[in-house]
């Protein structure tokens, strides 16, 4: 990962200033993302009820950010290890739900993810020889589905 051009940072920088969140940041970039590391004393409030407010924090920085580069660009924050955490508790609950349908022989349905938790799900799973993973639905109604093969 690069570091991010300093346009971006100022921006990145301004933005939470402007949300009088006061936080010390690292912002990197890459080929898919702009990512934000920030400390803060506001953690909590940054990352919201099961991470809603971050979620909304992150698409509008990305959303910004595109008005100002013409270009948009997904931006993840991360604040307080909660995405690391947030996926360490993904990916034992894929191998959970994989030991369910396995020893059950049916599908196991995972609700209320939002679509970065199922991505995290998937990838965990993509390459094992029991079972398959898809997302089923639309909207507020999509649910991941684990199967045996």
């Amino acid at each position: 990962m690069a570091k991010a051009n300093k346009k971006q940072e100022k921006i990145i920088k301004n933005f939470f200033v402007s949300l009088g969140i006061d936080a010390e940041m690292a912002i990197t970039e890459d080929e898919e993302a702009i990512s934000v590391n920030l400390e803060s004393e506001d953690t909590g409030m940054i990352i919201g009820y099961h991470g809603e407010t971050l979620e909304a924090l992150q698409l509008v920085l990305s959303l910004v950010l595109a008005k100002e580069q013409g270009e948009f660009k997904r931006v993840s924050v991360e604040v307080g290890d909660y995405k690391k955490n947030r996926t360490e508790w993904l990916e034992r609950l894929a191998l959970d739900a994989k030991e369910r349908a396995l020893s059950q022989g049916k599908e196991v349905y995972l609700s209320e993810l939002k679509s970065w938790e199922r991505r995290v799900v998937h990838l965990s799973l993509q390459d094992d020889k029991e079972v398959t993973s898809e997302s089923s639905g639309e909207g507020k109604d999509r649910v991941l589905v684990i199967k045996p093969k």
